[in-house]
């Protein structure tokens, strides 16, 4: 039997992973997709205390690297359902079943879509969430990004260092984003903001070729040629498998307090959880806490 069971390989999960196992606990981490999490698709990170400045991909590595020097398990598995069992819980992925003493849920969000028309098909075709890895793909051609907040404004600095234009679609009138990001929009002389318009229509034949828009408020058309959409535009849990353990709020998050759930021996640790602030700190600060937790619980059964 494993003593913690981590759900989720991205900052709040390999922290979490790191204090068990320093804590003398056998530790095996679940991530489905790749290690890193939202983090890792960040072009530069620039808030975490003393690093200057890093890539969310290599500050991911670095600490993918840590706990597998220390020796944490981990399975490229996706988690389908935990139930409670003979005072242990079974955890069922996609290819195994496992039993562990407790459980720290780090399943972080996925993104947000947009929600028009042929969205999912032309996902590769022009479609993107995440312009670390696609960007290069459009050096030299026209691009737009959607979205306000941290994300948006990121992707649309670092695009704007390859791209021949940037195209910046906001649905609102402000910005959601630190003041350092948008004053650094002002730098560019590649970047257009348009504000208050709504994504009605991908042009297409098999690849994408441009946006439809319309005016929030006048209800004009409003059209960009392009040959890549980068959306940004938030994103939103997948906790549903595990509420037959923990209460999801309104939203679909954990209810969390302190990272302990209505079940004990079962906690939650990062983006997935209730909270004010999610930030890579704030992640982080979940996952250490949720470790302890899980070893005091451990070290507390009869």
């Amino acid at each position: 039997m494993i003593d913690i069971i981590v759900i989720g390989g991205g900052a709040a999960g390999m922290t979490a992973a790191l204090y068990a196992k320093r804590s003398g606990k056998t530790v095996k981490i679940f991530e489905k997709e790749s290690f890193g999490g939202q983090i890792a698709s960040s072009p530069k990170v620039e808030n975490f205390p003393s690093i200057k400045e890093i890539s969310g991909l290599e500050l991911s590595n670095n600490m993918f690297e840590q706990i597998m020097d220390l020796g944490v398990e981990f399975e490229c598995e996706d988690v389908l359902e935990i139930k409670q069992e003979n005072g242990c819980f079974k955890v069922t992925t996609d290819y195994n079943t496992y039993l562990s003493k407790a459980v720290i849920i780090a399943a972080g969000v996925k993104h947000r879509t947009i929600n028009v028309e042929n969205e999912e098909e032309l996902i590769g075709k022009g479609v993107s969430y995440c312009a670390v890895c696609d960007g290069a793909f459009y050096k030299g051609k026209d691009v737009a990004v959607i979205g306000d907040a941290n994300t948006a404004l990121q992707y649309t600095l670092m695009l704007s260092d390859i791209c021949s234009k940037v195209y910046l679609c906001m649905l609102f009138d402000r910005f959601f984003a630190d003041q350092t990001l948008v004053d650094r929009l002002s730098s560019k002389n590649n970047i257009v903001i348009t504000k208050e318009i709504a994504l009605k229509e991908f042009i297409h034949t098999d690849e994408l070729k441009g946006l439809k828009f319309e005016n929030t408020k006048t209800g004009e058309p409003f059209k960009i040629d392009v040959d890549a959409c980068f959306i940004a535009i938030g994103q939103v849990p997948n906790n549903e498998r595990y509420a037959n353990l923990v209460d999801l709020d309104d939203k679909g998050y954990i209810i969390s307090t302190d990272t302990t759930t209505k079940t004990p021996g079962i906690y939650v640790a990062g983006d997935c959880r209730t909270k004010q602030v999610r930030q890579l700190t704030t992640a982080v600060g979940d996952g250490a806490i949720a470790a302890m937790n899980a070893v005091n619980y451990i070290n507390n059964l009869k």
